[in-house]
């Protein structure tokens, strides 16, 4: 009995430590050091082979309503709220990929079950009308693919978190901006924030206190040594890197 008991206190004592670690997302997948575009389906397919626990990528809509993945508002010099997605396929990354829809993105991703696709939706610079207007397709086509387990959603824009949480209850969202506290995040119902590294340097307490609230903490984008040693002791739940590699190692030093 005494063994059994020893037994099942080791294996809690383990399941408590892995709980604490942080772990990684990689930023625009695992592209830096891979020499796979960012944001691309090469990159996707790099991070899932790195078995780290997110991959994010960025999302955009396209003149004509076609949810893309790219972090910048243009595609190799075409702008993409102002154009279709026609127009977009006229160029390509270096590798030869086309700009990967949102939909091709998430199919590849949720082929496995590993990694978190970690869904940014981006501001709309027309407005905040299309913002909202990408909130809605974002979820219809999450839905559309049961990829709702296998997904989480950042956003700078707090409508858009706020609109996003009135049309589902339990998808989970996370807050970018950096300008809320974990109370007002919890008040919101939203999941937790995804803050810059220079935010959470300031105000590090926020990150014990989200956790006390039962929120999540991430951290962006952190790719010097000494800050990711920064934040595995805080004990940051999720850190965001373009170096997914050297946080791996670091985290295998623990």
């Amino acid at each position: 009995m005494k063994n059994l008991t020893a037994l099942f206190l080791s294996i809690l004592f383990i399941n408590l430590v892995n709980a604490q670690e942080s772990k990684i997302i990689a930023h625009r997948g695992a592209w830096k050091n891979t020499n796979a575009p960012q944001n691309s389906i090469a990159a996707l397919q790099e991070a899932i082979k790195q078995n780290v626990w997110g991959s994010e990528f960025d999302v955009h809509l396209t003149k004509d309503g076609v949810l893309v993945v790219n972090h910048d508002n243009d595609f190799y010099g075409i702008d993409i709220a102002t154009s279709t997605y026609e127009e977009l396929l006229t160029k390509e990354h270096p590798n030869g990929e086309k700009i990967p829809t949102a939909e091709e993105y998430l199919k590849e991703g949720i082929k496995q079950k590993k990694t978190k696709l970690i869904y940014e939706l981006k501001t709309n610079r027309l407005g905040l009308e299309e913002t909202l207007k990408s909130v809605e397709f974002s979820l219809a086509l999450i839905n559309k693919l049961n990829a709702k387990n296998k997904v989480e959603v950042i956003a700078f824009s707090w409508d858009a978190c706020l609109k996003l949480r009135s049309m589902d209850k339990k998808i989970k969202i996370h807050y970018l901006n950096g300008d809320k506290t974990p109370q007002e995040l919890k008040d919101a119902k939203i999941s937790g924030f995804d803050y810059n590294i220079n935010v959470l340097k300031k105000k590090p307490e926020w990150i014990s206190n989200a956790q006390t609230i039962g929120l999540k903490t991430n951290v962006w984008t952190v790719n010097k040594q000494e800050d990711m040693e920064y934040f595995i002791r805080q004990k940051t739940d999720y850190i965001t890197t373009d170096e997914p590699e050297l946080l791996k190692t670091l985290l295998s030093r623990k």
